[in-house]
């Protein structure tokens, strides 16, 4: 008796994770900053996600069109993925949470164990 009920157990947990899964944020798209100086595609690249810039404005701080930061993130909550961010062009790891709305992207980037953080607020591309 007991077999049988550990059986559906096991099942319905299958089915709740595969249903989490899904239902996972997909941050996917294009998106402008906030402060209008970037415009950056977010798409699946590999087994990560990569965040590449289509366009900067002001260059001056070394940010160009075409870097690209390769993402590897997990569902934290329904609408928040965290994980980490590798920037090759400066050879540095940051941890990362990605939150996701329908209108809007919020991205936290932290370095040095989290003692230094940077939040950034997107808008989806038109």
């Amino acid at each position: 008796m007991k077999r049988p009920v550990l059986t559906a157990f096991a099942a319905l947990m299958l089915t709740a994770t595969a249903s989490q899964a899904q239902q996972a944020a997909d941050p996917s798209g294009v998106w402008l900053r906030d402060d209008g100086n970037a415009r950056v595609r977010i798409a699946p690249c590999g087994g990560n996600i990569c965040a590449t810039n289509l366009w900067i404005g002001d260059t001056s701080k070394g940010e160009e069109a075409g870097d690209r930061l390769v993402m590897s993130l997990k569902p934290k909550s329904p609408d928040t993925l965290a994980g980490t961010a590798y920037d090759a062009k400066r050879d540095r790891t940051y941890s990362i949470t990605v939150q996701v709305s329908e209108n809007a992207l919020l991205t936290r980037g932290c370095i040095l164990g989290g003692v230094l953080c940077k939040n950034v607020h997107w808008q989806p591309a038109k």
